[in-house]
């Protein structure tokens, strides 16, 4: 039996959003609980869903949408979903029910990836997961790869990254880790940053403990601000990018000072950035429903079809 001593808890993260908590013997112990949805026919928007394995260790839910020509080929959105690098899904009804509104509204095809968490999975076991699923989709550009919603409707021409939160700062690091790798086969139209986690020069607890091999505010896949100008403009291979800040989001400077870096670092490329007035973090994911929350989805909408 476990002394009294071990089984006291050591921290809690977080007090005000308790995901998991430490205990003194070192265990690890998740507080909060993902609940999922299946993959569905929406009978509202017409919307088909369905669920893939990708290989060696991760999943995906591929959103297709209804369109009057079976045959057209859509615009491609990869899309990684937030959560402090610990919790949520694309399985979740928060993710699946966004993607699917996404998708109608858009009218793209998109894959919504699943990657592995803390404090189980430590980082960068995530940013491993997420690189995995883009290999996976480029094996559909030949159009005979495993899943024929890919090989049959994406239009592999205009494909973008995006994600929001921790999972924004995924798809950064994904679209620079594609600059280095000669293998990649995807060509990256666009990338999609919504309420970005980017480390500032504060310590942060969280990261200190979930991603161990780090170097805190100095290590470039946490806080692209310590990246030479030169390498960031280089890494950077698309031709647009959408970051979308909210007023009240504890994050909004983080997100904002990203636009800024990239807006003046030389990149030959289009950077935008969109500020919701009087709102927090990820608002619209908890009230999809609201106007503020509309008009978001047609600026993002817009963003994938330009």
């Amino acid at each position: 039996m476990a002394s009294s001593s071990n089984s006291e808890i050591a921290r809690v993260f977080f007090p005000s959003y308790p995901m998991f908590q430490l205990y003194k013997d070192g265990r690890a112990e998740r507080l909060r609980k993902t609940v999922t949805v299946p993959a569905s026919d929406d009978p509202k928007t017409g919307v088909r869903s369905k669920d893939a394995p990708v290989p060696p260790l991760s999943s995906a839910r591929i959103f297709l949408p209804k369109t009057s020509d079976p045959t057209a080929k859509l615009p491609l959105l990869i899309y990684i979903h937030g959560g402090a690098f610990c919790i949520e899904s694309p399985f979740s009804p928060t993710y699946h029910n966004y993607l699917t509104s996404l998708v109608a509204k858009a009218k793209v095809i998109a894959v919504s990836v699943q990657y592995r968490k803390a404090p189980e999975h430590n980082l960068p076991a995530a940013y491993d997961d997420a690189w995995d699923a883009i290999n996976w989709i480029a094996s559909h550009i030949e159009r005979n790869g495993p899943e024929p919603w890919l090989n049959e409707n994406a239009d592999f021409d205009k494909v973008f990254l995006g994600g929001d939160s921790a999972g924004a700062n995924i798809a950064h690091n994904m679209i620079m880790k594609s600059a280095r790798d000669d293998q990649v086969r995807l060509k990256l139209s666009g990338l999609l940053l919504m309420n970005p986690f980017f480390m500032n020069d504060e310590p942060d607890e969280l990261i200190s403990f979930i991603f161990p091999s780090s170097k805190g505010p100095n290590d470039p896949r946490l806080n692209p601000a310590c990246i030479a100008i030169k390498e960031l403009a280089a890494g950077l291979v698309c031709k647009r990018i959408l970051v979308c800040v909210a007023e009240k989001d504890f994050l909004r400077e983080r997100g904002v000072s990203y636009y800024e870096t990239v807006k003046n670092s030389g990149w030959n490329g289009v950077i935008e950035m969109v500020e919701i007035e009087g709102e927090e973090h990820v608002f619209y994911l908890f009230k999809p429903d609201c106007e503020k929350a509309g008009e978001l989805m047609d600026r993002v909408s817009s963003f994938l079809n330009l």
